[in-house]
């Protein structure tokens, strides 16, 4: 599971990033509201923690933003504005939770949790693109009706192409999702990915399309007409 914290304070920033890691996350830790947001929106997480007072802009515009571009990560805000309006503005921005500065890590995390538990019952839908069959979060895969063994790499390249199949996916957001805690994914462990993917997928006239400077997209073969 993929985390993004946004907060000024470098120590609580550090601290969060520390905890969160030992309890298993993958966290990017970040100062500004700026590289915050280019982060969300190139990026694949889910669940970013943000603080609201920044140095280079207000966390409940950078919310709103958000919201307004259709990035529907969970966000919980961390903040010393414990006034009601300030509650109020931040979940009426599109915030999903609210922890109020100076709090407990415990508190923290379980909140975490519950947001990331939410959030993947709202996602666990099926997809039907083609002749590919899959539920978001299920490993089970069907192709033409039947059952296709996939490595646990296939399948998340999979799930992230097939989630936005016919839009391109760039090779952040293919990063992001396929890297081990710790590891830094390269060019060229997403091109051998892609590849081996494609070889999975030739058969059933499933394609994973190069857009050259811009990423991969996922296209079903059309139909041909009967004459």
């Amino acid at each position: 599971m993929n985390l993004l914290i946004i907060e000024d304070d470098a120590e609580l920033r550090t601290g969060l990033q520390t905890l969160l890691t030992q309890h298993g996350y993958r966290v990017e830790a970040l100062a500004g509201a700026r590289e915050g947001h280019a982060a969300l929106i190139t990026g694949d997480f889910d669940l970013a923690i943000i603080d609201l007072t920044l140095p280079d802009g207000d966390g409940v515009a950078l919310i709103r933003a958000l919201r307004t571009e259709r990035c529907s990560v969970p966000v919980l805000v961390v903040t010393a504005r414990d006034a009601l309006d300030d509650r109020v503005a931040g979940l009426d921005a599109g915030a999903d939770d609210y922890l109020v500065k100076p709090f407990e890590m415990q508190e923290l995390e379980a909140r975490a949790r519950a947001l990331i538990r939410r959030n993947r019952a709202d996602r666990a839908l099926g997809i039907r693109f083609g002749p590919l069959e899959l539920t978001i979060g299920d490993p089970r895969v069907l192709l033409d009706g039947a059952p296709v063994d996939l490595t646990a790499r296939e399948y998340a390249l999979l799930e992230l192409l097939a989630v936005r199949a016919g839009q391109v996916v760039n090779k952040s957001q293919i990063a992001t999702r396929l890297a081990r805690s710790g590891e830094a994914l390269s060019d060229a462990a997403i091109e051998v990915a892609i590849h081996r993917l494609r070889r999975r997928l030739e058969p059933y006239e499933l394609h994973v399309r190069t857009v050259r400077g811009f990423g991969y997209l996922l296209e079903a073969a059309e139909p041909t007409p009967e004459s």
